[in-house]
């Protein structure tokens, strides 16, 4: 699986440009549980780069951020809070 190869050891490219991104921590807390669970390869893309995208966002949400602990409970939470203020 994609993702097993990002998680066992390849890193990012050091000479690539980086960009540092804010996020509400509910918003991470949601990607990252989504993203534990999305099976990666049956997820539409209209290129391969795409895929390999998330599962960097995986990653860096993985090893930078603190929502790997998070409990059911937030989870939840955080999708709620997400949820109320859609307006679409």
């Amino acid at each position: 699986m994609l993702v097993a190869g990002i998680m066992a050891g390849m890193t990012m490219n050091p000479g690539l440009p980086t960009v540092s991104l804010r996020l509400w921590r509910a918003d991470a807390v949601v990607l990252f549980d989504w993203l534990m669970s999305v099976d990666l390869s049956a997820v539409p893309v209209g290129h391969p780069a795409q895929k390999q995208a998330l599962a960097d966002l995986l990653t860096a949400l993985e090893t930078q951020a603190d929502v790997t602990t998070a409990t059911t409970e937030q989870i939840t939470a955080a999708q709620a809070e997400i949820a109320k203020d859609m307006g679409w």
